[in-house]
């Protein structure tokens, strides 16, 4: 028989791609889902679905019988959209929940989706790591000290009885981005509003290598690491410009100098009190920033080998955009 898998935020965006790569690997793949979840993205895939929440223990044990790896990818991810508590708790009592979960259950092995964010940022020049931490002010960027503190959380359970590997993916773009998450970057080049940016940069990866390294963290991943998946490190006059090549639109030619970021965001940040925004002032402040990224130790011991090109990923992201109306 095949192994048994549980992923947990299997319909969002990188959850959806894990399960549907799972099942594509020949695994029995059980998703978890809240009962309002969309269920759309787990469409044409051979599924057990399970309805439960990660924030309320009793209902993750019934998903859990017989399973050999748990893939936690259940986030709260729009984290601009969203009340810092929220983050917070999503992240670290979700995490906590799961892991407990799995310990109870005799889960093999754990594999928590946690994120570049935190890492928090490098010194100049310097490349991210997986020896990097998080080291902003938590309400600087709520959503990385939250991811940091999901990982501490499940590492807090790592032992004998439990094995616990942590993925850390970059900016991800590709097909099936419902959410809009990082998928709104593209969104907003197809409506014409990239045409600012920062000195920064940041780096791209595509979904399908996002979901291919989890497999690869649950096979080969080391109990106790953090593994770094990135793809292509661009500046942000390099991405932005990719972006309007591929959606056709202006490319960007006004950049904001780093002594404007600071004002700029405090503008952002009060402007979002009355209209809907697709960033906040935090994310302004980051943009500074240069996140590239150095793949050396998931490339030496998973064998991951991000073959897709950023401009790909984009091709594909707008693509699928259009076929469901979204610009």
């Amino acid at each position: 028989m095949p192994d048994l898998v549980l992923v947990t935020g299997a319909t969002g965006f990188v959850g959806s791609a894990v399960c549907r790569h799972l099942a594509q690997q020949g695994f029995e793949v059980r998703a978890l889902h809240r009962p309002t979840s969309d269920l759309s993205p787990l469409e044409g895939l051979r599924l057990d679905r399970r309805v439960g929440d990660i924030l309320d223990p009793e209902t993750l044990a019934p998903a859990l019988g017989g399973v050999r790896w748990v893939f936690h990818a259940a986030a709260v991810a729009a984290y601009w959209r969203r009340r810092p508590e929220q983050v917070m708790r999503g992240a670290v009592e979700g995490t906590r929940n799961i892991a407990n979960a799995c310990l109870q259950a005799g889960v093999e092995r754990l594999i928590l989706t946690s994120s570049m964010a935190a890492l928090g940022v490098p010194r100049g020049g310097e490349l991210l790591t997986e020896d990097h931490t998080f080291n902003l002010p938590a309400k600087r960027f709520p959503y990385g000290y939250a991811k940091r503190q999901a990982e501490l959380e499940a590492l807090k359970a790592a032992g004998e009885s439990l094995e616990v590997v942590i993925v850390n993916p970059s900016i991800v773009i590709g097909a099936g981005d419902v959410h809009q998450i990082s998928g709104s970057l593209v969104i907003q080049a197809a409506r014409g509003r990239t045409f600012l940016y920062t000195g920064g940069g940041t780096n791209i990866i595509h979904i399908d290598d996002v979901a291919a390294g989890h497999l690869a963290a649950a096979e080969r991943g080391r109990s106790g690491e953090r593994y770094l998946l990135a793809g292509e490190n661009l500046t942000h006059l390099q991405l932005f410009t990719l972006l309007a090549e591929v959606v056709g639109s202006q490319p960007p030619w006004l950049r904001l100098p780093d002594w404007a970021i600071e004002p700029a965001a405090a503008s952002l940040d009060l402007a979002r009190r009355i209209l809907p925004m697709p960033l906040d002032g935090n994310q302004l402040r980051l943009s500074r920033h240069r996140l590239f990224c150095d793949t050396a130790k998931a490339r030496h011991q998973l064998g991951v080998v991000n073959r897709r090109p950023a401009r790909q990923a984009i091709v594909e992201a707008l693509a699928w955009y259009r076929a469901h109306g979204v610009v």
